[in-house]
């Protein structure tokens, strides 16, 4: 019975997986799935570009083909790829430069240009198209397939030719897509792109051949991240037992020191107080299972210190505040950021945040009508999908928005943006749509977007008391007049046009400014709002 059981045994490729679970990537509905394309492609850009220290100029274009077919062409500036390499990085799942660096990048699989190339393949059986340089006076062009149950790419007639060009030029054709102008299309996905990337300019031709620039609002390229080594409370078992048998150190104890963050000969001293039983001057190669996950165990009762923070890149304050007037051109913002945290154990991450309350702001409804809107950000890269399913979401739909003089927030023309930094982002999938809702994040989002709301709440409430006194002021005014009159009439003196404007001065005088009383009473209770602190010295709704 096993041998007629097992008779249908075979290997299968990580490339054959995703062919028959497409879905897991974002390829599920057409108007998701030309977005997701779009999104690979250019956040391959944006990180090409950034490495190499180079302001990124990309252009995106759909175009709409006489069979039903969809065709995307992506081109950067960027460094672009060595000949011996663009293979591997476009058309081979889980290769590339990300997958193993420990260090903030926008992808993380190496899976998503390898993906774009799957999907167009199954769906129309054509091959990709591309065309690469570095600048050194060559560059080649080809078409590209994948070889589903190896896992290889098969590039064919490929060329090579003299010229400057230099970046990435990629065209595909691709079925079972559709371009439209929702909130989930290709425009929205670049122009929140655009938001959280202003060193980045991006030009988008759609179907029609209409052309959308969305220009750079910041010549400053971002600091690139530092690679960072991994942190002892970050370390799993598996993770240790496999550092240690590809070591090339000597001893147990520099290759602890040499191999994590903050581990110092200091610590290895503990280490050998709580575990005399393990030999710190065996090669790292000797060590077992059951002794690893003994100094797993023992690294939890240690004091660390935080991890390296180098790794972390946001966009920043001013950067944020930029953008935002560029993109929405709000009646008020306000942007925090957050001390870096680790997560998890011991990755790091932190949390920017903002509100934009009027202007271009919000959500437009199909009534017509602005509603309130949460922009979701990992690490730059706009998450347009899986709101329900986001820990970013839930996070802020736990906040009372009525305590911030927001009295619904699904009817109010508000928008807040939230960006999640990190090494390793917490994709609740593949198709990287949504990050899982561990319990330090969604707390630190609160933290953030309260830190925000606070602000927007001193300025909304200061709307209110300038519209209370102008309400007063004109129903004063509306009396000044017969005021005059009747004063000129019991004063037997006086010209009612001059008693007339010197009480219009006094009244104008008295509601141009809070009277110091006022201000007081404003400022005593705007402090008696603030959230007490925490034991963690956090702010924290009661």
């Amino acid at each position: 019975m096993a041998d007629g059981i097992f008779g249908q045994f075979r290997e299968h490729s990580i490339a054959e997986f995703f062919k028959k679970n497409r879905q897991m990537l974002g390829f599920s509905g057409k108007v998701r799935s030309l977005t997701t394309l779009v999104h690979e492609y250019v956040t391959n850009s944006l990180d090409a570009c950034e490495e190499a220290g180079i302001l990124p100029d990309i252009t995106v274009q759909i175009e709409q083909l006489d069979n039903g077919h969809i065709r995307i062409t992506v081109e950067d500036n960027g460094p672009g790829i060595p000949e011996k390499l663009v293979g591997k990085a476009l058309g081979q799942m889980l290769a590339g430069t990300k997958f193993n660096r420990y260090m903030q990048q926008r992808g993380q699989q190496g899976i998503g240009a390898s993906g774009a190339g799957m999907f167009s393949q199954i769906t129309t059986g054509r091959p990709v198209k591309f065309k690469t340089g570095q600048g050194d006076g060559k560059f080649y062009e080809g078409e590209l397939k994948i070889d589903f149950k190896s896992n290889k790419p098969i590039i064919e007639n490929k060329k090579e030719a003299d010229g400057p060009y230099r970046g990435l030029w990629v065209q595909a054709e691709f079925a079972e897509v559709k371009y439209d102008k929702s909130d989930y299309a290709p425009y929205e996905y670049l122009k929140r792109t655009a938001l959280m990337n202003p060193h980045a300019q991006i030009l988008f031709i759609e179907p029609t051949g209409e052309r959308f620039l969305f220009p750079r609002a910041s010549d400053l390229i971002p600091q690139k991240p530092q690679e960072i080594q991994p942190h002892p409370l970050g370390i799993t078992t598996s993770d240790i037992v496999e550092f240690a048998h590809s070591s090339q150190d000597r001893k147990l104890s520099s290759f602890f020191v040499n191999t994590f963050s903050r581990f110092s000969y200091g610590k290895v001293e503990e280490l050998k107080a709580l575990l005399p039983e393990i030999n710190f001057e065996m090669a790292p190669k000797e060590l077992k299972w059951e002794q690893a996950e003994q100094l797993v165990n023992r690294f939890k009762e240690l004091r660390w210190v935080s991890p390296e923070m180098d790794a972390l890149r946001p966009v920043g304050p001013e950067q944020v505040e930029k953008a935002l007037k560029n993109i929405y051109n709000p009646e008020f913002m306000a942007v925090t950021e957050r001390k870096p945290k680790v997560f998890r154990g011991g990755i790091p991450f932190m949390v920017e945040a903002a509100i934009a309350y009027g202007g271009g702001t919000g959500r437009r409804k199909t009534d017509g009508s602005v509603g309130g809107d949460i922009l979701r950000f990992a690490n730059r890269v706009p998450l347009l999908f899986d709101a329900g399913g986001c820990g970013m979401t839930d996070a802020v739909k736990t906040i009372d928005w009525r305590r911030y003089d927001i009295k619904n927030f699904e009817n109010e023309p508000v928008s807040v943006l939230i960006n999640f930094v990190s090494v390793h982002v917490p994709y609740t999938g593949a198709g990287k749509q949504a990050i899982s809702g561990e319990e330090e994040i969604e707390e630190e989002i609160r933290l953030a977007v309260m830190d925000a709301a606070r602000e927007m709440q001193r300025y909304l409430h200061g709307k209110v008391r300038e519209a209370g006194r102008e309400a007063k002021k004109k129903t004063i005014l509306r009396y000044i007049s017969q005021l005059a009159h009747d004063l000129t009439q019991l004063g037997g003196k006086g010209k009612p046009a001059e008693i007339e404007k010197k009480l219009t001065k006094m009244v104008e005088d008295k509601y141009s400014q809070l009277t110091l009383e006022e201000a007081g009473e404003e400022a005593e209770e705007e402090g008696a709002k603030e959230d007490p602190p925490n034991g963690n010295g956090e702010e924290k709704e009661e």
